[in-house]
């Protein structure tokens, strides 16, 4: 099959594993680099998939994660992210309103607590306890853009919406020891109802990762990403045999095949990394890229094939 990077030969399986290499959704180069930096000194992938997720969570120019993200429809920024290490270990924090970084605070719920996730007001909670700083994360720009939007009310995701103001950063990493981790950060669709959560801080869903096979991280429409558990998906569709690509594609396929109608009207889009440092990616519309980083690809943003292409 052919890779699902358009205009790219297929990614042939290398005698020894590519790594380090660390892939993230969409153009976060910025993000990349964070996360290279660490990668390239024989750091921990865990470290290197924090750092790069801390980058769009500080950008105000940002307006999909952490600080700058777009608020929900009563003008609220509300914030989500998961963690997981190369043991099977996560963290996640769902509706977190006044801290920038809710990837660190998911690792320290990860790791300084019994559980696997927090939310709200406890989230807000056990981060101050933590020692995270409380800060107001609307922006003048994202309030204006929701002030906007108040004076029609419509709430109907668009293509242009997601390809342009999308809603997630997923990244993942192979170390130089071999070992797996993933990040995932949002402030979730614009304009959501107060309380919604999607796929991006649910383990299986929005992010992956299996340290015998590999990693996979979704963006797009949570909702759909959920019904199918779709990053577990991919990972154990790898397990069976599939390169990242196959894997990828395989996922978005069932989305069509579950509803084509709405298949053609919403995004999403899967990313993913495999042991043997071989990635991919697949989409239901075009517009979807991945930021790749190795010692043969510098931060580079490529897009992935898409269904309805």
């Amino acid at each position: 099959m052919a890779s699902a990077f358009a205009g790219l030969p297929a990614l042939a399986r290398p005698a020894a594993p590519l790594r380090p290499i660390v892939i993230s959704t969409w153009n976060n180069a910025k993000a990349n680099a964070a996360a290279w930096a660490i990668l390239n000194k024989n750091g921990r992938a865990l470290d290197a998939v924090e750092a790069g997720a801390r980058i769009p969570e500080a950008d105000p120019k940002d307006n999909s994660v952490g600080y700058g993200g777009l608020p929900d429809r009563e003008g609220r920024v509300t914030l989500d992210a998961c963690i997981m290490d190369e043991k099977g270990n996560c963290g996640a924090v769902v509706f977190v309103q006044g801290f920038k970084h809710v990837i660190s605070i998911a690792r320290q719920v990860m790791e300084k607590t019994p559980h696997v996730m927090l939310a709200g007001v406890g989230a807000e909670q056990f981060a101050l306890a933590q020692g995270f700083k409380k800060e107001n994360l609307l922006t003048k720009e994202s309030e204006q853009a929701w002030k906007e939007w108040l004076k029609t009310s419509k709430y109907k995701p668009s293509m242009k919406d997601f390809n342009l103001n999308h809603d997630t950063i997923g990244i993942v990493a192979l170390d130089a020891a071999g070992n797996l981790s993933g990040a995932c950060t949002t402030s979730g669709m614009a304009y959501k109802m107060h309380g919604r959560i999607g796929d991006s801080p649910i383990i299986g869903a929005g992010l992956y990762v299996d340290n015998e096979v590999g990693a996979a991280a979704a963006t797009g429409v949570g909702e759909e990403v959920i019904k199918m558990v779709g990053s577990y998906l991919v990972v154990e569709l790898m397990r069976q045999g599939k390169s990242p690509d196959e894997a990828c594609r395989a996922a978005v396929e069932r989305i069509v095949k579950r509803d084509l109608t709405k298949a053609k009207e919403i995004q999403v889009g899967f990313v993913a990394l495999n042991k043997a440092g071989e990635f991919g990616g697949y989409s239901l519309q075009t517009g979807f890229t991945v930021t790749v980083s190795s010692h043969q690809h510098n931060h580079e943003s490529q897009p992935v094939a898409s269904h309805f292409s």
